[in-house]
């Protein structure tokens, strides 16, 4: 891990933060010992108090609301974006005109290709020369760019578990498993936002399990795009359906692989061991373990198992979708753009029950 390049506390904005990754956010900067929140920012709620709309917060966070135009951005290090699709992208140019760093939580930032992204988010997108700029923010994959970058795409929850579900089985120059994945993925219902939505209410989601975006989801094109620049240019055929779970975080996603003929005498455990020996946040459980949600929940941790059945390779990865599929990624991401180790602010243990 890197040492700290940064001695003075990072002067950290939130655009957005009434969110459930805005929350997530400001419960892990108050715990961080080099980050000081300076801005937070609403235009709804411009003058309440932050530990009023979230009590969880009270006696850590004592910033108030502002409206974008009174907080002083352009005076942090860093802001974050966690807002809709479509707000950072218009606001980057003018925070990177004054020296401050930029993370985006939402989809700005994460597919290369504007068409692609102008295809699934219904909108042109406003600064191609800056998102040609720009990292996609899996730590685990990006590491040297992202310690360089100004600008980062905090990728979607479900491509975490998929692209570090997978990454060690590219790239290698005998394939060992067949081009194509099949992710059966789950999540709770915090993943659709803090807003008020009749599939999100207790009556509609309680007691009640159900697949969506079967016919498309926006996280297909980023988990397609990733996986091929894994696959060092490659296509990997990628079927992807995910569901509502009845919880409020959490999320557990199951891939199938196919083994070829060449990998078929690979010891996979020991590779996916060998792979992680080194990432703090990514645990490969012992052979025949099975990763749990509740073993990840409000921890930035990623658990992965692998079984095998014959030539059918089963990849499990269980993570917190506001914390590693979120907010404690971007902070990771945080970390390693300002020189500091990347657990710093993160070693919370995931809670139980």
């Amino acid at each position: 891990m890197s040492t700290s390049t940064h001695a003075k506390p990072i002067r950290v904005g939130i655009v957005g933060a009434t969110g459930y990754t805005g929350v997530e956010l400001l419960r892990l900067l108050a715990q961080h010992p080099q980050a000081q929140v300076v801005a937070v920012t609403s235009r709804q709620e411009s003058g309440m108090p932050v530990a009023d709309m979230f009590p969880s917060l009270r006696g850590h966070v004592d910033a108030v609301f502002q409206t974008p135009d009174e907080a002083q951005l352009d005076q942090c290090d860093v802001v974050f974006f966690a807002t809709p699709h479509g707000v950072a992208m218009n606001e980057a140019q003018a925070l990177l005109d004054k020296g401050v760093k930029v993370i985006d939580l939402a989809a700005d930032f994460r597919l290369q290709d504007t068409k692609v992204f102008e295809k699934w988010y219904k909108m042109p997108h406003a600064c191609p020369d800056i998102l040609a700029q720009s990292v996609y923010g899996l730590v685990e994959i990006n590491r040297e760019k992202i310690a360089k970058a100004q600008v980062v795409g905090n990728p979607g929850c479900y491509p975490v578990t998929v692209l570090l579900g997978t990454a060690p089985l590219w790239g290698h120059s005998t394939p060992l498993v067949e081009a194509r994945v099949v992710a059966d993925c789950k999540s709770g219902v915090s993943g659709a936002g803090r807003k008020a939505a009749v599939g999100s209410l207790f009556s509609e989601a309680s007691d009640n399990f159900k697949a969506y975006g079967v016919g498309g989801h926006r996280h297909h094109p980023e988990i397609s795009a990733q996986l091929k620049l894994l696959n060092q240019g490659q296509d990997i055929d990628l079927t992807f359906v995910p569901h509502l779970v009845p919880m409020i975080r959490g999320m557990f996603s199951t891939l199938y692989v196919r083994i070829t003929p060449e990998g078929m005498d690979t010891d996979f455990q020991a590779l996916y061991e060998q792979f992680y020996a080194n990432e703090y946040f990514v645990d490969v459980l012992p052979a025949g373990v099975i990763p749990e949600t509740r073993s990840v929940r409000a921890s930035n941790k990623i658990r992965i198992a692998i079984q095998r059945h014959g030539d059918q390779l089963i990849i499990m990865a269980a993570q917190d979708n506001l914390v590693k599929g979120a907010s404690g990624q971007a902070v990771q991401n945080m970390n390693l753009m300002f020189g500091l180790p990347e657990q710093t602010g993160l070693e919370h243990v995931a809670i139980l029950p």
